[in-house]
């Protein structure tokens, strides 16, 4: 099972080699980048490409790791022991209260499955480990049935950081990683092919220019990521801008059209426009 790229999706060498690494190794393959870089989407490219099922646990500051195997529904069981009739038949199986969750499963799946673990960073920095033993060992232990859930198949397991919080080395030595590297000029260029096939070349290049030299003002907050460039140039094209209103004989005394869709909070507005206003005053 190798993953050889897709045309939906831009996949330079080192990572196609990554994932199929860790599809060899049979571990989990954590994968760090800036925000917007395709992170989340590697692993439903992935999934599209080799005909498997996608499952998707997205993490928040509030999740524990118990919710990726299972929750017991207490306050459900209470309730119908409280209605009693139907209800009141169901409490005395204790099954019917287990919720199962993404690795219960991804590990029951009849058939292997892409199992994402989006953004791990933002939960507590005990997430990691309280996972390390289901997913070096594949199985788990369900006290209220006495149940052990053994993996039927062992999931192509992604698991994504925006950097957030360090990970627990224990955590790491149990990944394969691999950074994913901001595009350069041409690797850009054939993201926007692949989303923009047709958009006319010479918007395409004052685009990038544009984008680039955003990205190279010191002092930037957020600079702009992959994402939000492909916003931009939804709305230009929507919008019909012509790339002569991005051209200018300087770029840094232009506010270019739309920038909102590139710099997302004040500070960075500010910073551009006293920027512009001063490469103004200089000429």
């Amino acid at each position: 099972m190798r993953f050889e790229g897709s045309t939906d999706y831009v996949a330079t060498q080192d990572l196609m080699l990554a994932v199929n690494a860790a599809i060899a190794l049979q571990r989990p393959l954590l994968v760090k980048g800036e925000p917007g870089t395709g992170k989340t989407m590697l692993a439903e490219t992935v999934a599209e490409a080799l005909g498997l099922p996608l499952l998707q646990w997205h993490i928040k500051s509030t999740t524990k790791a118990q919710q990726g195997l299972y929750e017991y529904d207490a306050v459900s069981r209470l309730r119908d022991s409280q209605l009693g009739g139907e209800h009141g038949s169901r409490v005395h199986d204790i099954s019917n209260y287990i919720v199962k969750g993404v690795l219960w499963q991804a590990f029951s799946a009849e058939t292997p499955t892409v199992l994402l673990i989006d953004e791990v960073d933002k939960a507590d920095i005990e997430f990691p480990n309280d996972l390390l033993r289901e997913l070096d060992r594949m199985e788990f232990y369900v006290y209220e049935t006495r149940e052990l859930v053994k993996a039927r198949h062992r999931p192509i397991v992604f698991i994504t950081s925006n950097n957030e919080k360090e990970l627990p080395d224990a955590f790491l030595r149990r990944c394969f990683f691999h950074y994913i590297k901001f595009p350069d000029k041409e690797t850009m260029q054939s993201i926007i092919d692949v989303h923009f096939p047709g958009l006319k070349q010479a918007l395409i290049r004052e685009a990038l220019e544009v984008f680039f030299d955003l990205r190279e003002i010191p002092g930037l907050k957020k600079k702009p990521s992959t994402s939000e460039l492909l916003d931009w140039l939804k709305l230009l094209v929507a919008e019909d801008i012509p790339p002569e209103a991005l051209r200018t004989k300087d770029q840094k005394a232009a506010i270019p059209p739309l920038h909102g869709a590139l710099l997302k909070n004040e500070q960075d507005v500010h910073l551009f426009e006293r920027l512009v206003f001063m490469a103004r005053q200089n000429r």
